[in-house]
């Protein structure tokens, strides 16, 4: 087998495809989220705690002797990214439990039928029993 054909039927196999159905989709369901908690999430919660803008938040360690701009740890996007996980993540626990809820249970399987040689013992013990 060559190895084309090899990649051919790993890449057409179903997990893979829907792996790749599940990360495109994940890509634009996360650009909508980052755009939630940007747009409406950050600063609805910077009002609430006093007027913070949290993407601006950050702690200055001093400044670059060569170029003379400040360094700074900007933590503030650190916060945003965690409440975007924290939606993304809340969003997909939410997408799975309701679709774990409209799984059904698998039926019990009926108990195989017992061999023949099982079945005609059975018969003549059967019939030993009545005489």
């Amino acid at each position: 087998m060559s190895l084309a054909s090899e990649f051919k039927e790993f890449a057409m196999k179903g997990n893979v495809v829907d792996m790749a159905v599940g990360i495109i989709i994940g890509a634009a369901f996360g650009k909508i989220v980052a755009s939630l908690v940007n747009a409406i999430v950050m600063p609805a919660l910077g009002w609430v705690i006093g007027g913070v803008d949290f993407s601006d938040l950050s702690l200055t360690l001093g400044t670059n002797t060569a170029t003379g701009e400040p360094v700074a740890i900007q933590y503030g996007q650190f916060v945003q990214a965690l409440v975007d996980f924290l939606i993304v993540a809340f969003a997909i626990f939410m997408a799975l439990k309701g679709i774990n809820r409209l799984k059904k249970p698998p039926e019990p399987a009926a108990p195989p039928a017992p061999p023949r040689e099982e079945v005609l013992l059975t018969e003549i013990r059967d019939l030993l029993r009545q005489r």
